[in-house]
C-alpha cells in the first residue's frame, strides 16, 4: 500500500510547497507588460516576453519559482537581477508566441488568483509594440499570437513611422530588407 502511495505521489506535478493561499497578496501590481521586453530565449518574433512588478526580491522569486514549477509552457522566468528606481523588482515570463499562448497566460493568472489574490479580469495589460492597453478580455485584440502576425504588426508600425517622417519632411533612412524581392527591384532601378 505505501509503495502505490509512494508512486502515486511521484507522478503528481511539483507544487511550491513553500507558498500558500494569500502568501503574495498586496505584493504584485495588477498590470501585465507584454512584449516591452527583448527575449532571452529567442527572437521576439517567436517568443512572448510577460512582465510583472512585484514589491520585493523574496516575492519575486516565490513567484518566479511557483510560475517554473506550474506550467511546462514556460520557457523561461526570472527575476530583474535589481531593483527598480521605486525599490519594486520586475518577473519576466517567457512562452513561445504561438495560437494557444492567450488561454496559457489567462490559466496563469487565474492560478496566480489564489497567491496574489488578484482576479484575472482586474488586471491591466499593456502591450508595447505598439503602446496599446486593455484588460484581460482584450488579451486576443493587444498580442499577436504567431510569427507572422508580430512581424505583419511591426511591418505595418514601420511603414505608419515611414510615413509620418515623410509627411513631415523628415530623412526616411529605413533600409530595405536584402532578399530575393529587394534586390531584384534594386537590379532593376539601376542602384548597387
Amino acid at each position: 500500500m505505501q509503495n502505490n502511495q509512494d508512486n502515486q505521489a511521484n507522478s503528481l506535478p511539483h507544487l511550491c510547497e513553500d507558498l500558500e493561499a494569500g502568501d503574495l497578496a498586496r505584493m504584485l501590481d495588477p498590470e501585465i507588460t507584454i512584449d516591452e521586453y527583448k527575449s532571452k530565449m529567442g527572437s521576439d518574433e517567436e517568443v512572448i516576453v510577460i512582465s510583472f512588478l512585484i514589491q520585493n526580491k523574496d516575492a519575486a522569486n516565490d513567484l518566479v519559482s511557483f510560475i517554473e514549477k506550474s506550467y511546462d509552457w514556460i520557457l523561461d522566468a526570472d527575476t530583474s537581477p535589481g531593483e527598480l528606481d521605486s525599490g519594486k523588482y520586475l518577473v519576466f515570463v517567457e512562452t513561445n508566441r504561438e495560437p494557444q499562448a492567450i488561454e496559457n497566460i489567462v490559466l496563469m493568472l487565474e492560478d496566480m488568483e489564489n497567491l496574489v489574490q488578484i482576479p484575472p479580469q482586474d488586471y491591466k495589460v499593456t502591450y508595447h509594440k505598439p503602446r496599446r492597453t486593455g484588460g484581460i478580455d482584450t488579451l486576443k485584440t493587444l498580442i499577436p499570437t504567431t510569427p507572422e502576425e508580430y512581424r505583419n504588426l511591426h511591418r505595418r508600425l514601420k511603414d505608419d513611422i515611414d510615413n509620418l517622417k515623410m509627411a513631415a519632411g523628415v530623412p526616411i533612412k529605413t533600409k530595405a530588407p536584402k532578399n530575393e524581392y529587394t534586390e531584384s527591384l534594386r537590379i532593376a532601378a539601376g542602384i548597387r
